[in-house]
């Protein structure tokens, strides 16, 4: 395995889990062995918020603008009074991401611990499909 395709992989999937997949299939990885590595990062990105502390969840807040105050307009909040942390999960690996997700659920009340770790597990439908997709997407180019 190419360390720096591994590399590649754990960054997009720290920042932007939808294009980890992809890029670790592009790079060479397996569908399976991407998936696996972008969820690696992907979840890492949720834990760093609450290891790293709340000064730095305050900053991503500020830098990243993040609506702490209930908005019935914004779909994110829409989906909040729905499905709350469960529903933030799932939608998170493809909206906001973990940073975001983590520090909004963290200041609606919801403990640390929990934020990271459905974070973390609503990630995983979103990479087993992504690399079904490029799977299928390769088999038909191959």
């Amino acid at each position: 395995m190419n360390p720096l395709a591994i590399g590649t992989v754990l960054g997009f999937g720290f920042f932007y889990l939808v294009g980890a997949v992809p890029a670790g299939m592009a790079a060479g990885l397996s569908a399976s062995t991407s998936a696996f590595i972008a969820w690696c990062g992907y979840s890492a990105g949720a834990w760093v918020m609450i290891f790293a502390g709340e000064p730095l969840r305050n900053w991503v807040a500020r830098k990243l603008k993040i609506p702490l105050e209930r908005n019935p307009d914004l779909f994110i909040w829409k989906v909040w009074s729905r499905f709350g942390l469960p529903g933030l999960g799932l939608l998170a690996p493809v909206t906001i991401g973990p940073q975001a997700g983590c520090v909004l659920a963290i200041a609606l009340g919801e403990k640390s611990w929990k934020a990271a770790l459905t974070l973390s597990l609503g990630a995983i439908p979103w990479c087993v499909g992504f690399a079904y997709a490029g799977a299928q997407v390769a088999k038909g180019l191959g």
